[in-house]
């Protein structure tokens, strides 16, 4: 798909464009938008052995140490050095138009792609040996309900995804040029697309003469690298990375910060740059260079040397592929790149300029019946300014620089996702297995086996790691990804009208915005103040609602797409605790009850009579609001004495009495509404087929762990260890040990004890809503001051009590009340949590970071550093880079150690199950401490999920982890383990409501 590209300079000969004004309507819009934050090392991919045949395709690659927007922060705080993460536009992609005509050779030889002769023949002589082994290698099943000539098929397309997006876009813009100019007609476009192409021309022409005085002026800042690339590259990649950064921000600014805007764009352009170096070197040389009047000119005995040496190292090369020697392969090309990186200080001023390149060039005009009669309002469609961002929890503001886009732009975004190019798609195939720190996953896309943050300690530690000891996270990884999806086109059906009637329900953001207040016709400051605030109130309120409309679109974006399919994959990789998360950040399974809902297994199973029986808990779990706090039993009765409400929901989800919309996860519930209703119907129930997820969740099931570390009897009972009629519920347990010290409390003379009159005020409000926070967060270490807002935000809720200081100081009485009632019934995991702390408190003190191996073989290191500041002079303006320092942060190493190693734990469980369910042949889904299988096979899983569970914890868990800290500090002394009790951990296997 190169093309377009090499014809360029043939394009600038023959076609002129004179812009012309033209409008399109704002209904349909489109726009490209990915981030790319990873960094280039020349690397060749290995399509492991499949068995259709193929035994590995060779390709350069690149190793990434940051993407923008990380999985904590999903749609909010940008991060530069954070992989993989939730909702970001991760645009390795961009790095990848070169794989388009190695990828093509792979399984194609429609047409020669041009992008390097020598892959190219590479490619064909490993597609011959492939030939000759076909006839003695008898192809195995490659994937589950698979046959291999499907899989050929549907590989040739993920490769095609994986490769050739991006490049299409360039190529779009050079045949929308060539047609106006051809016709000149303005094409019928939607309305962000028709703004690139306006924007396409001018950007591009403008960065020519920048990269000619680059030329000239080799001391320009960015002089050394500007010219790596062409400038259409520059101009594509440039315009869609803004945009798709504007498109993903939810810090409720209404724009993007310079500095990560620059970095993202200037690391892209670097990927691009080495890319098309890479093919340039790997091209074959010719013995004889043409003069210019078409003789030969004899090369130079030097020149001739070096063409025998290519020419000896691409035969050996050729060799080592038909011997299936990937790996020797790999070294031999990663040893001939002698690039440099760029460094983040290139990567800002490169992205700078860009930047004020697109602002000078980039200009809209509103559409025609928008206009009055004056004179046609064209403007910028971007802005740069300064603006005094404040920080969570109002603990500061700090001042930065921002890139705004006009409104008419931003409008055109939240529907934009549709035209939009998505770089992690979910997989057609299944993913590669894991085997090692960058092996695995994506195809040709780079996979990085754990998300690092940046933290070169963490990612040092994992790479040193032997690949035998990571196996067991591998395996779990290969599991999770090899679970097959896809769409649930009934309840996509209903989200679509749902979304185009304006949302507003089932947790939909409402598409329009908040109007704002109008200004009030007098000159009273304080009036105008209050003016003011509300006007900053409802921008604020519009900004968070445009993110999310954003957000909701991306979902859908996929959803549609993958709608026709059989089904997908999640390739999945880690976060630095051992937690698994899926690549594709978007429409997954980890996401909102929208993307739960419209997600469904691709493998259907027979419901059997048990699968009936879970399906109408899982039913009941769905509904909630305290239906599932019941018994097994109290649920089946709720299910079936609602199935006339179940009934007209499966059959008129929006026409009817809308039952479905009342419950606290509407989209699933409806999907399993649809699937019990067709089940119910049936003549036999129990041989319907159901492709339903349903899951099993832990009580808290934090304390759940910490109750199994310090086997605490109490601790246990309260979170569902212990078998019971019904399940105990810890936050109404804790709830009424609140009430009762609030009633010993409210008894005492106030005099005496101020305490007496926050008790009476208090009293009546207690429940299991105002606690539930700060029990769920204790386990991560919430801080007094943390329950204190937590609760305070509760009664706010309330409007329980009217005065402002008053609320205040019965939060702090509240929230010390509810900090003892936990230390009561948790006093193991408090004394371990405690213990863990000071052990952290000991290493960082020797300003060290806090490391431990999970129970499966994972090496853990906190990430916590100081960050160094250092300044960069860009020509937008100087800007602040962030650096790690060689100084630990030791409150945060001490106050993160606990949490995340419960964290490491919870991980490791899961993945003990997903392998083990593996082995017993069900499908698996897991979300940290939810548990999802089919209906079916929901007892067999149940035992697996309690028998890992007791293994995990006959382990001495905290003996070896004092027993490690011992080994790498000698010389410190550390804390005695805590005491522990004497609760049965067998008693886990036969406890019906421990997941649940």
């Amino acid at each position: 798909m190169w093309r377009s590209l090499v014809k360029q300079a043939a394009y600038r000969e023959k076609f002129k464009f004179v812009a012309e004004p033209y409008t399109c309507s704002l209904s349909s819009c489109s726009a490209t938008g990915f981030s790319q934050d990873s960094v280039f090392a020349n690397k060749v991919r290995a399509s492991e052995a499949r068995a259709n045949g193929f035994y590995g395709c060779l390709f350069p690659g690149f190793r990434q140490i940051g993407v923008f927007s990380s999985q904590k922060d999903d749609l909010g705080k940008f991060s530069l050095n954070q992989p993989g993460d939730p909702l970001r536009f991760s645009g390795k992609f961009w790095n990848l138009k070169g794989y388009a005509s190695a990828a093509e050779a792979v399984i194609s030889t429609e047409e020669d792609m041009s992008g390097s002769e020598e892959i190219h023949e590479l490619m064909e002589a490993m597609a011959r040996e492939e030939k000759k082994m076909s006839f003695l290698v008898q192809p195995k099943k490659v994937a589950e309900g698979m046959g291999v000539a499907k899989y050929n098929t549907l590989k040739k397309r993920q490769i095609k995804i994986e490769t050739e997006a991006w490049e299409e876009a360039a190529k779009e813009y050079q045949e929308l040029l060539m047609d106006m100019c051809e016709h000149k007609l303005a094409p019928n476009l939607p309305y962000i697309k028709s703004l690139f192409l306006g924007w396409f021309e001018p950007l591009r022409d403008s960065i020519v003469g920048e990269q000619e005085l680059c030329k000239e002026n080799c001391r320009i800042s960015h002089a050394a690298y500007f010219n790596e690339l062409s400038a259409d590259m520059m101009a594509v990649v440039t315009m869609h990375k803004l945009m798709g950064l504007l498109m993903t921000n939810t810090a409720g600014t209404g724009g993007i910060r310079v500095v990560q805007a620059a970095c993202q764009i200037g690391e892209a352009i670097e990927h691009e740059a080495k890319i098309q170096s890479f093919l340039g070197k790997t091209k074959k040389k010719k013995t004889t260079d043409k003069k210019p009047d078409g003789e030969s000119e004899p090369v130079t005995n030097k020149q001739e040397k070096l063409v025998k040496d290519q020419e000896k190292l691409r035969k050996k090369v050729t060799q080592l592929l038909k011997k299936q020697k990937v790996h020797q392969v790999r070294k031999i090309v990663k040893g001939h790149d002698t690039s440099k990186s760029w460094g983040q200080e290139a990567h800002v001023k490169v992205g700078c300029r860009l930047i004020q390149l697109l602002i000078e060039n980039a200009y809209i005009q509103p559409p025609v019946d928008q206009l009055g009669d004056g004179p046609p309002d064209i403007r910028p469609a971007f802005v740069h300014s300064l603006k005094t961002i404040t920080k969570d929890g109002n603990k500061g503001s700090r001042r930065y620089g921002v890139i705004e886009c006009d409104l008419l732009v931003r409008k055109g975004l939240e529907k934009t996702a549709r035209h939009m190019v998505i770089p992690y798609m979910p997989m057609l195939v299944p993913p590669q297995n894991w085997t090692g720190y960058d092996r695995g996953a994506y195809l040709f896309l780079p996979s990085y086996v754990m998300r690092t943050h940046g933290a070169k300690q963490q990612r040092e530690t994992v790479k040193r790691t032997p690949r035998k000891q990571l196996e067991p996270i591998f395996e779990a990884l290969d599991t999770l990804g090899n679970t097959k999806w896809r769409i649930n086109k009934r309840v996509l059906g209903v989200v679509d009208r749902l979304w185009a009637n304006g949302g507003r329900v089932a947790s939909l953001v409402d598409r329009e915005d908040v109007p704002l207040p109008e200004k009030p016709d007098t000159e009273d400051e304080a009036e105008i103040q209050k003016w003011k605030w509300k006007v900053k109130a409802a921008n604020k309120q519009n900004n968070e609602r445009h993110s999310l409309r954003c957000d909701v679109e991306l979902k859908l974006a996929v959803a549609r797409k993958m709608r026709d399919e059989d089904g997908f994959y999640y390739p999945h990789n880690l976060d630095f605790r051992g937690r698994a998360y899926p690549m594709h950040p978007y429409l997954n399974h980890l996401g909102s009850d929208l993307c739960r809902g419209v997600l469904e297994f691709a493998e259907g199973r027979p419901l059997g009579k048990s699968g009936l029986r879970w399906l109408k808990i899982h039913l009941a779990n769905l509904y909630a609001g305290g239906v599932d706090k019941l018994s097994y039993e109290g649920r089946i009765a709720f299910t079936e004495n609602h199935l006339d409400d179940i009934f007209d929901s499966a059959d008129r989800p929006l026409e009817g009495r809308r039952w479905w919309l009342s419950a606290e996860d509407p989209f699933q519930c409806l999907a399993a509404c649809i699937n019990l209703s067709e089940a119910l119907r049936s003549s036999s129930p129990e041989t319907t087929i159901s492709h339903m997820p349903v899951h099993q969740d832990g009580s808290c099931n934090g304390l759940q762990h910490y109750a199994a570390l310090g086997r605490d009897k109490l601790g246990a009972a309260s979170v569902n260890l212990v078998a019971g009629e019904k399940p105990a519920d810890v936050y109404s347990g804790i709830a009424a040990r609140v009430v009762d010290i609030m009633r010993r409390d409210a008894e005492k003379d106030p005099a005496i004890n101020p305490h007496a009159l926050h008790a009476r005020l208090l009293i009546n409000q207690v429940d299991r809503k105002l606690v539930k926070q700060t029990v769920m967060t204790s386990v991560y270490g919430v801080t007094y001051i943390g329950a204190r807002d937590q609760i305070k935000r509760r009664l706010k809720e309330r409007c329980a009590i009217a005065d402002d200081a008053e609320m205040f100081v019965a939060s702090c009485y509240a929230a010390r009340t509810t900090l003892t009632a936990l230390g009561e019934m948790f006093q193991a995991a408090r004394s371990i949590m405690n213990w863990l702390g000071e052990c952290a408190k000991v290493i960082s003190s020797e300003n060290q970071p806090v490391r431990w191996v999970t129970p499966l073989g994972l090496p853990v290191v906190q990430p916590y550093r100081q960050l160094g500041r250092h300044l960069i002079k860009t020509s937008l303006q100087v800007l602040t880079l962030q650096r790690e320092t060689d100084k630990v942060m030791a409150k945060r190493q001490r106050t993160a150690f606990p949490p995340n190693f419960v964290h490491s734990l919870d991980g490791s469980h899961m993945m003990m199950t997903a392998v083990a369910c593996k082995k017993a042949g069900l499908n698996f889904a897991g979300v940290h401490d939810s548990y999802w299988t089919h209906a079916c096979d929901v007892d067999e899983m149940n035992r697996i999920l309690r028998e890992k569970f007791v293994e995990l914890y006959e382990a001495p868990i905290l003996e070896n982890l004092l027993e490690s800290f011992q080994k790498s500090f000698p010389s410190l002394n550390f804390p005695p383990l805590p005491e522990r009790g004497d609760f049965d951990l067998r008693e886990v296997l036969e406890s019906p409501y421990f997941f649940n």
